[in-house]
């Protein structure tokens, strides 16, 4: 059973939201936070495998929530859900910690598709939001060292930039012509090398240091 902890000022929301996710019969809404500090205080002590985050929460924003919870609840991940899509909160959010981002207007069968994805231990980002991700990155001119990088092998490093892309494991494995339990190995030894806990970190070390530039 997936816990999920809803963390949305606006009651009719989280309401609808407990909605959709309890028709499943493999997911539970175990709490629900009206801002971002009770969001943190209930994840610590609910230890939810999910929690969907709102962005703008009185008495703490979802940013902040986002990574206290990331960096004090073991096991938990973030999806941040929001009807902005602005750079700043995409940015921010993943930076922050977030496993997921998906914009409001999505349908309900993605929600639950995403919290199902994110609880298994992948990530995931709208592809309204990669767009915009992308478009912050080509706006920065510097770039960043990333620790590890140098470790990669060729192939380790072909499927990173191809994960930046928004590839999954199986379209990676089509233009790798390998397996997709061998695209999962080189991911995690990616990862692993990279010191990064998922592939949302993993898209954004790849356009930080430089290795894919934007519009390649």
């Amino acid at each position: 059973m997936i816990r999920v902890l809803i963390a949305d000022d606006q009651a009719m929301v989280r309401a609808g939201l407990r909605l959709i996710l309890e028709a499943e019969n493999d997911i539970v809404v175990v709490a629900e936070a009206g801002n971002g500090e009770e969001g943190v205080r209930l994840a610590r002590r609910e230890k939810p495998d999910v929690v969907l985050m709102d962005v703008r929460m009185p008495v703490m924003d979802g940013l902040e929530a986002t990574r206290q919870i990331t960096e004090q609840v073991e096991g938990t991940r973030v999806i941040v859900l929001t009807t902005f899509d602005l750079d700043d909160y995409v940015y921010g959010s993943l930076r922050n910690g977030a496993s997921g981002f998906l914009l409001k207007d999505a349908e309900g069968d993605q929600l639950v598709e995403a919290v199902r994805v994110i609880a298994a231990g992948d990530a995931l980002i709208a592809p309204s939001v990669t767009k915009r991700l992308i478009s912050e990155f080509a706006s920065r001119p510097e770039s960043a060292e990333i620790e590890g990088l140098d470790s990669l092998t060729k192939r380790e490093i072909e499927v990173l930039g191809l994960v930046a892309q928004g590839l999954s494991n199986a379209e990676i494995g089509e233009e790798l012509f390998v397996s997709e339990t061998t695209v999962k190995t080189h991911v995690s030894h990616m990862l692993t090398k990279l010191q990064l806990r998922d592939r949302v970190q993993a898209v954004v070390a790849a356009y930080e240091s430089g290795l894919i530039i934007p519009g390649s």
